[in-house]
């Protein structure tokens, strides 16, 4: 799962530089980033390593943030031509 996690998060964060693919990208960010959760506590509990499992995470949140700021930035640059 922690590949998994890792791919969606890739890909994800790709989607998500794109203006108008933010629709799109959000669901395979929010679904890598619940892999990335579930792997991560999974391997805690077994010690295992989980350095893809947090390298999923920390790619699918970020995927997260730019999608929300591209939203931001276009209801702004909506608004202010209104």
């Amino acid at each position: 799962m922690g590949v998994a996690a890792l791919v969606l998060g890739i890909v994800s964060i790709i989607l998500g530089f794109v203006p108008l693919c933010g629709v799109i990208a959000v669901i395979p960010a929010i679904i890598g980033l619940i892999l990335g959760i579930v792997d991560a506590v999974k391997k805690s509990k077994s010690n295992e390593p989980k350095g893809m499992a947090i390298a999923g995470i920390i790619l699918s949140a970020l995927a997260i943030v730019i999608i929300v700021g591209w939203w931001v930035i276009a209801l702004i640059g909506s608004a202010a031509t209104i």
